[in-house]
């Protein structure tokens, strides 16, 4: 993310999404056209979930991508840093382990998960590269991570026509549908200028993470960046 796009998040994005949560994943449904639903299936196949496994969700929202991880036999734990996404969260899915957390100062010890993920929330830290250090510092050796986030179309029409819907279908249909239709204007912008599929891998292999490799999804509007922490020695 360039210092231009970091300079334009609003002062407290936490509160931001505190005011999107009572109609979150609805909005989420409608300006996805369904396709969200498609994405977070890939996601729960690219993660792999395992009973017995712990798991780490980062950016869940109100919990809606950690009930498959749940389902599949993993302890998973639902982390995000808006309250209100968590409160909104907990009372739709109390058995889960809501827990609030900053991506850059996660609240769990060394090496604590066999599989961390995150979609569609890392564009949303101030600080990316550091939130994919500390993700790795809470991950196992030998386990894994799965980075789902919005993404560059491949193909140059469709690009064209994908930014043109961003910007100018997206926050009228969001002013029908959202509790805080403004929020979707930065959303919009965030996307834009999220950095391309070669660059997020740059990043994840700074952060030392191993086997870094990605999967576009609907053309390349979303991709999948997956990577492992290295065994030591």
């Amino acid at each position: 993310m360039t210092r231009a796009s970091l300079e334009k998040q609003p002062k407290d994005v936490a509160a931001m999404f505190d005011a999107v949560a009572a109609r979150y994943d609805l909005t989420n449904d409608i300006l996805a056209l369904g396709q969200n639903r498609r994405w977070r299936r890939a996601v729960v196949r690219a993660v792999d979930p395992r009973p017995g496994e712990f798991v780490l969700d980062l950016a869940a929202g109100t919990g809606t991508s950690s009930e498959p991880f749940a389902a599949a036999g993993s302890f998973t734990v639902p982390c995000d840093f808006s309250q209100g996404m968590l409160a909104t969260g907990k009372r739709r899915q109390p058995w889960l382990p809501f827990t609030a957390g900053d991506a850059t100062r996660l609240p769990f010890a060394d090496a604590s998960f066999d599989a961390v993920t995150i979609s569609f929330g890392l564009r949303n830290v101030a600080e990316p590269e550091r939130a994919l250090r500390e993700l790795l510092r809470v991950t196992k050796p030998g386990g894994r991570l799965v980075v789902c986030e919005f993404s560059h179309p491949t193909w140059a029409p469709f690009r064209t026509v994908y930014s043109e819907y961003l910007m100018r279908a997206l926050p009228p249909v969001a002013a029908r549908v959202s509790s805080s239709p403004d929020a979707y204007i930065y959303l919009a912008e965030s996307i834009r200028e999220w950095p391309d599929q070669p660059a997020l891998a740059r990043w994840l292999q700074d952060a030392g993470w191993a086997r870094v490799a990605w999967r576009n999804l609907t053309g390349g509007v979303v991709a999948l960046h997956r990577g492992v922490r290295p065994e030591p020695g």
